[in-house]
């Protein structure tokens, strides 16, 4: 009485040198399975890895094969893109003020990007390429700033119309857009494959 017994789990004595423990099993379907994936036939997590990586790979292919758009790929890299292909094709002619002018009344100093007209006109493409009917002075509230007023509070400000006009009669020559009969400029055609195709390359 109140002698201390091992019980056989930890005495040892019915357990046997490479002997496993049961496994609860169950019915799934008419069809009978078990907790551990290892036994009863029952596939194992690993071997649908390969079919996940095939499914993964597939999938990238397909992203790659579709055609991207100008609404696809972000705005930076797109205007950089862009800006030189326009560059690089030599259709836009860069007027004399370029490296003098300011592009607004509420800067102080011109553009120190020597390529900033080339940019001014990629952003300005990609805008009329989103959202048709965009005019001069539609683009001097996007392009505009705050002006600082001294002592006196800042105002808002807009950009340069002249700069604005002189970049849509460029793109105008090179039919990248047309006028819009409803008003303001919208993309053409040519000019949507064009930037599309850019777009692809981004």
């Amino acid at each position: 009485m109140g002698q201390y017994r091992a019980s056989p789990s930890e005495s040892g004595e019915d357990k046997e040198e490479g002997q496993r423990m049961p496994v609860s099993s169950y019915k799934r379907g008419g069809q009978l399975c078990s907790e551990n994936p290892t036994r009863l036939g029952s596939p194992s997590l690993f071997s649908r890895a390969p079919e996940a990586a095939a499914a993964a790979v597939l999938m990238a292919t397909m992203e790659t094969a579709v055609a991207k758009t100008v609404k696809d790929v972000s705005p930076h890299e797109f205007v950089k893109a862009y800006s030189a292909h326009l560059k690089r094709s030599g259709k836009m002619e860069l007027p004399e003020w370029t490296d003098i002018v300011k592009t607004g009344r509420f800067k102080e100093l011109a553009p120190y990007d020597p390529d900033w007209y080339y940019i001014r006109a990629a952003s300005m493409a990609r805008k009329i390429y989103l959202r048709q009917g965009i005019g001069v002075g539609g683009f001097q509230k996007i392009y505009g700033g705050r002006k600082r007023n001294g002592s006196r509070p800042p105002h808002f400000c807009k950009s340069s119309g002249a700069i604005a006009r002189h970049i849509l009669q460029q793109l105008e020559t090179m039919n990248i857009i047309e006028i819009d009969p409803k008003g303001g400029r919208k993309i053409t055609s040519q000019g949507q494959r064009d930037l599309d195709q850019v777009a692809g390359r981004v």
